[in-house]
Formats: C-alpha cells, structure tokens, sequence
C-alpha cells in the first residue's frame, strides 16, 4: 500500500491548533479502564478466550476509517457486510478518508474522535500514534483467539511497537518483484529471468540483459559500443531507485541495513550497503539502462511503460498486477536480482485497535473480518493483495480460490512472488527502525545526488552520517 509520508511534526504543529477548536466533549472520550457504563470496563475484561462468539447480543456501533480507491472500499464494504450478517447486532460506519488520511485522522485524535478501527501506516502515523499509548496491545487476542493465532499469519504483517506490544496486523503482504514484457525479451533474443528463487538472475546477469533491452534511437543497445546514452527510446529496467521501497530490497539482498543489528548505529554507509546502493546507481550513470531522475519524468507508470515497450523491466511491488491485469500486455514476474541472498521487502498498511474503544472484543472480531481473505476475495483476485493466512497458501483448494482464471495471476507468480514472499521476505523498515522518517529525511537528499551521478554513493552516505546518527533512536525489535 504504497503512500507517501508525511512529517510527523508538522503534523502535531497543526494539531495543537486544531486540538482547541474541536469539541471538547465526544462518545469516545472516556477510556473503557476508567469508565463506569455499560461499555466493557478494560480491554482485558473483554477478551475472547478462544470462543468465536463475541460477549454481548447488545446492539454495538463500531467506526471504520480507511483509505483506497472506489473498489477497494467497495471490497470492504463486501467483508463488512459477511461480518454482519454473522453478527449482525454489530453495525459497523466505514468512513473512506481518500485523501490527507494522516492528517485528518490525526485531528480526530486530538478531538478524542477516534474511530474503533482504523487502517494505518507504518512509516508515517502509526507509530508514533503508539508511543502516545493510543493503541490496543493486540497481542492479548492473538494468543487467546481460537481462529486467529500469531502461527496462522504469514511472515512480516504482524507490527510491534516493542517486542510483545502488537499494534496492528495487515489484511495482506506487498512484496517486491521484477516486472517483465515477455515480447520485448523475444524481440531483443533475451531469455526472460527463472521465476524461482534458487535461480534468480544475479545481479550481473541482470545488468548484461538491462543492457540489450536498452535501445537508442538507431536501435544500437546499451552492449553496443555505438549506443548513444543521449537518445534512448527503450530503457532495459526502471524502478531501482526513487523511494526507499524498491532500493532497500537490494540493501537487505547484499547483507546491509538501516540500522545495525543492536539498533544503535547508522547503517547505511556500512559497505554492505553502500555497495547496494551504488550498484542502483550504476544502473543509470555507467550502464545507462534506467533512466535518471530527470528522464523518469518521462517514463509512465509500470502498466503504461510495459504495454507501450517504453522500459523492459520494472522493479514494483505487489500492487502493479491490479492495473497489469487489466492490460492486454504479455508480463510475467521473476525474484529481484540478487546479490548475495534473495530477498523481498514486504510492505503494507495495517489494521489497528484504539484503546478508547468501549467495545475492545467487537472491535478485535471486526479486525479478523477483515484480515479473512474470503471477505476481501476480490482484491486477491484481481492481483492487489496476497491473503494474510498460511492456510490460503497450502490448501490447494484455497490457493485456487484467489489464483485461478486471473489474469494477475501470471506463469511465474507461484515461484517469483509467493513462494518468495513465504520463504524470502523482509519486514519493511518502518517496522523495527524508530524514528524512520527522521533518518529518511537526511537521506534521501543525500541519495539524489547519487541517483544524479553527483557523488558516490559512499561519499553521500558518509556526508551525513553524524546527522543521520543523531537520529538514531534503536530498533523495535530489540529491547
């Protein structure tokens, strides 16, 4: 679910304002420890104990907010709906934030007009929301439900605040993979990347192929010592650089990483990924097989750029078989390139619980309903989302409930994109890395000078190491 961050402070600055002028008093306003009412009197009070039955026949009204296009929410609105009918003195309101979601559902929070559940990002509002304490520790239900324990979820969705305090689980991971116009290999004579992981290109096979899907205006190749890196009409690869994503694949891939293992010093001018990172480079400035920043402007989004042969390659996430599949482009889908390890960085927003629900045990079934891949079987369908079961992965009766007759489904998914995600993924960075965005904030600047060919990119990296360390507040996963 890719979105872009937003800074948390200027967040907060807006909010103090906002803060005074919305009213004082709200339904929620009252923590459910401290309150005396008919709602459950804590959390804990409330929990299931294994049982799917939920506690109270009493007539409950949960609020929703979300982001997403108009069939996502329409998706939604369909496993709400499944949740109804199952519960159905459980009414649940979705509001559909399209836009701004951080900022406006930031100023519910400082309105104490909280929603129930809210779908929420990692990288920008999330955990700081839970280092105010504002979220339920999920992990209470988790060990006591009989339908959904922390073994039945696939890796890298589950998100802690600190080791035992979950805050949010997604509906399903995002991965990254190598995007491929299959007519475009057989007109250049390239034979197209194994879709296993065991088999996956390396990254200077990846580079030698780049080069001879690259054409210039003469139809020279980037192999070719009369190819002219000024004309190009054809690029091999796009996607490798830009935003953290894509790159981080390739940190993680070579053995690097944002932070060291203890969390308390800045990784990325270690060699392991400076390394990775000047190679993403080279993929413009020496090899000239992607475009550069400036020419990016140019090149359309993966679908576009696929189906009109402008780039050959794309390195995307998960997301980009839902407007792939409604081309009539001829792709498939290999493993990254590897450099040491293969590897994919899982991504994804997540569902979470506010502590100020009065109804803590309706709210955790509305999270599982929403987590069943039967509610959300369309968008699984349609190639945006993977499940976020186990189950749906093993039981061939399941798989082929989200696999077959869809045209995001390609030949090479079940190798490249599935079995690497269960066997190969790596939780995004704003998952373990506190202050995410802080450290980000020093170092993508640096890393456009490197995406320009202005500096390498261990002279970027080691430039503001001393601010980037400044920043430095541990990992989440270590205590």
């Amino acid at each position: 679910m890719k979105r872009s961050s937003k800074a948390f402070a200027f967040i907060l600055i807006f909010l103090l304002t906002a803060a005074i002028a919305l009213p004082a008093c709200s339904s929620k306003s009252e923590n459910p420890a401290s309150s005396d009412g008919a709602g459950a009197s804590s959390p804990e009070a409330s929990q299931t104990s294994g049982s799917d039955e939920l506690a109270s026949n009493d007539p409950v009204t949960l609020r929703l907010t979300l982001w997403g296009s108009p069939g996502e929410v329409q998706t939604y609105q369909k496993a709400i709906d499944r949740f109804h009918q199952k519960y159905p003195n459980i009414t649940v309101k979705l509001e559909h934030i399209p836009t701004d979601y951080d900022t406006k559902l930031t100023t519910m929070v400082a309105g104490n007009q909280e929603p129930d559940v809210a779908m929420m990002e990692s990288g920008s509002i999330a955990f700081p929301l839970a280092e105010e304490g504002k979220f339920l520790n999920l992990q209470q239900f988790v060990d006591s439900d009989s339908e959904l324990s922390a073994d039945r979820l696939i890796p890298n969705i589950s998100y802690y605040s600190e080791p035992g305090n979950l805050i949010g689980i997604a509906p399903g991971p995002e991965t990254f993979s190598l995007y491929y116009n299959v007519d475009m290999f057989k007109d250049a004579g390239v034979t197209p990347p194994s879709a296993k992981a065991a088999e996956a290109w390396t990254w200077d096979q990846f580079v030698e192929a780049a080069k001879k899907l690259t054409i210039d205006e003469n139809g020279k190749n980037a192999s070719d010592p009369d190819f002219n890196p000024k004309k190009i009409k054809q690029f091999g690869v796009n996607g490798a650089n830009g935003w953290w994503g894509p790159w981080s694949n390739f940190i993680f891939s070579n053995g690097g990483d944002f932070l060291s293992a203890d969390g308390k010093t800045f990784g990325l001018n270690q060699p392991e990924a400076v390394e990775a990172l000047q190679k993403v480079a080279d993929l413009v400035n020496v090899h000239h097989v992607a475009p550069s920043p400036v020419q990016s402007k140019n090149v359309p989004g993966t679908n576009v750029a696929l189906q009109t042969k402008k780039v050959a390659m794309v390195i995307d996430g998960q997301w980009a078989n839902f407007d792939l599949s409604n081309t009539n482009v001829n792709y498939d889908v290999a493993p990254l390139p590897v450099m040491k390890t293969p590897i994919t960085t899982v991504v994804c927003g997540m569902f979470s619980v506010f502590k100020s629900t009065k109804h803590p045990q309706e709210a955790w079934g509305l999270v599982k309903a929403l987590l069943d891949p039967e509610g959300t079987l369309e968008l699984n369908q349609k190639g945006l989302w993977m499940p976020a079961l186990k189950s749906w992965y093993e039981d061939p009766s399941l798989i082929e409930k989200w696999t077959a007759n869809s045209k995001g489904r390609t030949p090479g998914y079940q190798d490249a994109v599935i079995d690497m995600m269960l066997g190969y993924s790596h939780q995004t960075p704003t998952g373990y890395v506190k202050n995410f965005n802080k450290i980000m904030d020093i170092v993508n600047p640096a890393l456009d000078k490197v995406w320009l060919g202005q500096q390498t990119a261990q002279q970027a990296m080691d430039a503001i190491a001393e601010k980037a360390q400044a920043q430095v507040k541990g990992r989440r996963d270590v205590k």
